[in-house]
């Protein structure tokens, strides 16, 4: 039967390029933000290449899925391929424009869904592997934690990723912020240190233990110094304490190539599609971890283990059994923030703490899940073009709750030129065609299909009590410009991250309920119950990293 297969799918590939009389066909497909192009490229016998024409995806998605995309559909000789996870929309995009292409050659492999993926192998059970430090989780704090291991002396690191592709929530950071004595911070003359950051954070930071702020503000002035011997440069500052890769480049994206980077170098043995199921115990101390790559399962057998598996936000039950009030709430996160080992720490009674914790974000397009909005002097309106709550002076879950509440469950942010022209975030997404534009507020109204009449009423009201300063529903900024152009976006609230998580010391050393350690077990990022965010994942990754390789050290 394998044969009758790969025969008829030679003489498929034979008519397509025999056929066409050329060697190369162009097919489209839709992705998550837009139209993919690519160009199938082959000889009588079999596809060769595949190539990307144009697309509109975000390129550090595209750069991460299209190669493992490629790579399975010139092995299948076939789109019907699984998707890459953390890609599936434009995996989904890149599977359709193939088979279009296929189609001009008569040959069509039927419709293209979501449900789409290749043939399911059989479940085998694997050889043990050992190592000396496994980390599960191929995130911010995951890598920074395989670098600062390898780095610190550990010969034999793997890394497991449950997703196809690495870097979590961090390749879409405009943000690196909470860190001080970068380079551009001295050479801009601000001055603060270690020490000052840790005054600050003991001030608001109520979660984490006084050892650990002291760990993570030392961890936060080392940070930029370690990343620019890697190549990775924060050369634009954002705020006090907040880092941009440049004016016009989010720091997150250039910051997990450059650690994506190093972990090659040093020779970490990374997995992706790999998923972490459960911890291996000898009495009081982990000795592994339990994996499933597909249907092949083995464990991989370590003298110490890191947890960076993120937090839960993607997981809705697990969620609102926490915090039943963001229920119907957007989440910004990526898909792989599961919540798989709160599971596994539960069954292992391992200290967790504050899982109803929850950060909140303003404002995501609805469209497509990108964080937007920022800044004074915007106006928040439903479709009825009337504003429905305090701009200034309401956030969190209030304001999420109160866009939900309106028609369809979205709000509109209205913006001028003034804003724009402040935010990198707005001009961006504008550019890039996500905003809408008009050149006067009654064009705007138009194009967003919101009623006129009240729309403009609206904005003339808030305009003319910008004055007062305030109206009946509160705080008023400023008065939006008095000439175009005007920019508008349809927008909800989302639940961005999740704060609480498996108690974890200033060496990233993790507990049990009794209080005891657990030996061999360090974990960091947003699977910890800590305020830390981006920032502060990386700074927890590389502790885990050389605490995990002192451990073993000894």
């Amino acid at each position: 039967m394998k044969r009758i297969v790969k025969t008829f799918a030679l003489l498929v590939l034979t008519l397509l390029f025999t056929a066409c009389s050329q060697d190369s066909i162009e097919g489209k497909g839709r992705g998550f933000t837009g139209e993919i192009t690519v160009k199938v490229i082959g000889t009588e016998e079999r596809i060769e290449d595949i190539v990307v024409v144009s697309h509109k995806e975000t390129d550090f998605i595209m750069d991460r899925a299209f190669p493992i995309l490629k790579e399975r559909i010139i092995e299948a000789q076939s789109p019907i391929v699984d998707s890459v996870s953390g890609a599936t929309y434009t995996s989904l995009g890149v599977k359709r424009a193939v088979n279009d292409a296929l189609k001009k050659a008569e040959k069509d492999f039927g419709r293209i869904t979501m449900k789409t993926k290749g043939p399911e192998e059989p479940v085998k059970y694997l050889e043990d592997v050992k190592t000396d430090i496994v980390i599960v989780g191929g995130g911010p704090a995951g890598l920074a934690a395989a670098i600062s291991a390898k780095e610190a002396g550990a010969e034999d690191v793997i890394l497991v990723e449950k997703m196809d592709i690495l870097s979590g929530n961090g390749k879409y950071d405009r943000n690196f912020f909470g860190i001080v004595n970068s380079k551009v911070q001295n050479e801009e003359g601000y001055t603060a240190t270690a020490d000052t950051l840790y005054e600050d954070m003991l001030k608001s930071n109520k979660m984490d233990s006084p050892s650990r702020l002291k760990a993570w503000a030392n961890g936060a002035s080392l940070v930029d110094i370690w990343f620019r011997k890697m190549g990775i440069t924060l050369d634009h500052r954002l705020g006090d304490t907040g880092h941009m890769h440049k004016a016009d480049a989010y720091a997150g994206a250039h910051i997990q190539d450059g650690m994506e980077g190093r972990v090659a170098e040093l020779g970490v043995d990374v997995r992706t599609g790999t998923k972490g199921l459960d911890l291996i115990m000898d009495d009081k101390k982990v000795v592994g971890v339990r994996v499933q790559n597909k249907n092949n399962f083995y464990n991989i057998m370590a003298d110490a283990v890191v947890i960076a598996t993120g937090g839960f936000v993607a997981n809705q039950e697990l969620l609102l059994e926490h915090n039943p009030e963001v229920e119907g709430f957007a989440h910004s996160n990526q898909t792989g923030a599961t919540g798989d080992f709160l599971p596994v720490f539960e069954r292992n009674n391992i200290q967790v703490d504050n899982l109803d914790v929850l950060s909140i974000f303003g404002f995501i397009l609805t469209s497509t899940r990108d964080l937007t909005g920022e800044g004074p002097g915007y106006v928040l309106v439903n479709v009825e073009g009337e504003r429905f709550i305090e701009e200034a002076g309401t956030s969190g879950v209030e304001r999420g709750r109160a866009i939900l509440n309106q028609t369809d469950g979205v709000a509109y942010y209205i913006y001028d030129n003034t804003l724009k022209d402040t935010s990198y975030r707005l001009t961006s997404q504008e550019a890039k065609g996500l905003h809408t534009r008009g050149e006067t507020l009654e064009e705007l109204a138009e194009k967003l299909g919101l009623n006129v009449d009240n729309f403009m009423e609206t904005m003339t009201a808030y305009n003319r009590d910008s004055e007062a300063g305030s109206d009946s529903y509160g705080k008023i900024v400023r008065a939006l410009d008095t000439e175009g152009p005007y920019y508008g976006v349809e927008v909800e609230s989302a639940v961005h991250m999740t704060k609480g998580g498996v108690v974890a010391n200033e060496k990233s050393e993790v507990f049990f309920e009794n209080g005891s350690i657990v030996e061999g077990l360090y974990a960091a990022g947003e699977v910890v119950n800590t305020r830390a965010a981006y920032s502060g994942s990386v700074v927890f990754g590389r502790i885990a990293g050389e605490s995990a390789a002192e451990y073993i050290k000894k």
